[in-house]
């Protein structure tokens, strides 16, 4: 008779779902060849966006930027200088509600409110860093126009619009005068550079940006010379390219996967962060338990209880994973019997190493893409941000199981990872100041 982990391991595998059907050199190769055909400028899952930023560019000490944190919920402000030894110091910090989320904006007022929150600090700096996190399009003077919002924000007219062009001009038009020189950037380069101000005085060859909160997504550092999609680059030169690492599409999906991203508002779009980010790990594991108990893997009383479960959030994953034998939260509560909460949890378990697993491709592809690292003197500094990552049980640990043999025993590639308080912030008060 087969054990808990037995049974979840041999139904995840019929629905081409368990982490041992995840090969990672061959799943690292397709996500290199994405990777390539997104700077060539081909079809590709992997959009490979330029970013027109420097990365280990030295950072001015003493000098003031205004840091922005434009996303999710909250507009943060704050007043950002670095010491002497490369430390920031943040000050004048400040948060508003992004407009658009409590009722729609036009794009006059969307503006207008950002000046508005911008106004204790505009005469303060003629240099603003402006981590945006919504899809946009930047530009070769480091401005950026917006594709879309999310994230509910309802602002209309914006989307099309240079974010930095049209907040300079609401800045002026508030009685601020100036051209103040307004950086882009997405939390994920944010990430990066704020990794770069955090390893000061440490030798690395280059830096990786990840985040695995609600999405996941990832940057790095990449030649010129490669991103032929944009021609008249300086062939000797490097920037940042944000990978849109979430929307990779040539990961091995089970049967249950695609069910799951069929009924998600957006079917097709973003279908690996749908495999590992906290946005949907708590909602596929739902649908991984309902999917068992139509094959009646759960005794009569667990099934019916499962099917009477509210919409399953991946901080009940988390408080079930941390403590499968209490009675706390709602799967705990569902499960009462032995063999039932034996086999849930195994099933939750080998879904977070699956995702772990996944985690560690998208790492590995890129740093091994980079072509850094092989010094053991200048390894690869990842700085890694999200709840996701650090808090669900398990899958930081298991991310880096995988990855660091994978890396350091085929390729000689060697990463060591950071985290940063107010990366965000801090990074966009890098690019400010740099670039």
């Amino acid at each position: 008779m087969r054990t808990g982990r037995g049974r979840a391991i041999a139904f995840l595998c019929a629905h081409h779902m368990d982490c041992g059907q995840v090969e990672m050199e061959s799943l690292c190769g397709e996500f290199a060849q994405e990777m390539a055909r997104g700077l060539g400028g081909t079809a590709s899952s992997l959009l490979m966006i330029p970013t027109y930023l420097e990365a280990g560019s030295e950072i001015p000490k003493g000098r003031r930027v205004i840091a922005v944190d434009a996303g999710g919920t909250n507009f943060r402000v704050a007043l950002v200088s670095f010491d002497p030894e490369g430390k920031p110091e943040i000050g004048h910090f400040r948060h508003f509600p992004m407009p658009g989320l409590a009722g729609e904006v036009d794009a006059r007022s969307f503006f207008a409110t950002l000046a508005g929150y911008l106004a204790e600090l505009a005469g303060l700096s003629e240099h603003i860093g402006l981590c945006f996190s919504y899809p946009t399009e930047i530009q070769p003077n480091r401005d950026g126009r917006l594709v879309r919002f999310c994230k509910e924000v309802k602002a209309t007219g914006v989307a099309g619009q240079l974010i930095g062009e049209n907040l300079a001009r609401a800045l002026r038009e508030a009685g601020h005068p100036g051209h103040p020189r307004i950086v882009l950037l997405n939390d994920t380069v944010a990430t990066l550079l704020a990794g770069q101000a955090a390893s000061a005085g440490r030798a690395f060859e280059s830096y990786i940006g990840f985040i695995l909160g609600t999405g996941t997504n990832c940057a790095y550092v990449e030649e010129n010379a490669r991103i032929t999609k944009l021609p008249g680059l300086d062939p000797s030169g490097k920037q940042i390219v944000n990978v849109e690492s979430g929307a990779f599409g040539r990961a091995p999906r089970g049967t249950i996967d695609l069910a799951f991203d069929a009924a998600t508002v957006d079917p097709g779009m973003y279908t690996f962060e749908k495999m590992i980010s906290g946005g949907y790990l708590g909602g596929l594991y739902g649908a991984v338990l309902d999917q068992a108990v139509c094959e009646g893997l759960f005794s009569s009383g667990a099934a019916g209880r499962i099917r009477r479960l509210p919409a399953i959030e991946t901080k009940d994953l988390g408080v079930w994973l941390a403590d499968p034998a209490g009675r706390t939260g709602p799967i705990a509560l569902a499960l009462t019997g032995g063999e039932d909460r034996g086999l849930a949890y195994h099933l939750a378990e080998r879904l977070v190493e699956r995702a772990a697993k996944l985690t560690a491709v998208n790492l590995a592809s890129i740093a091994i893409k980079s072509g850094a690292g092989r010094d053991p003197r200048r390894p690869i500094c990842v700085t890694a941000d999200g709840t996701t990552f650090y808090e669900l049980k398990g899958l930081r640990e298991k991310t880096l199981g995988f990855l660091e043999p994978f890396l350091l025993e085929r390729y000689g590639v060697r990463c060591e990872f950071a985290r940063v308080e107010n990366a965000p912030l801090i990074g966009a008060a890098i690019a400010g100041l740099t670039n």
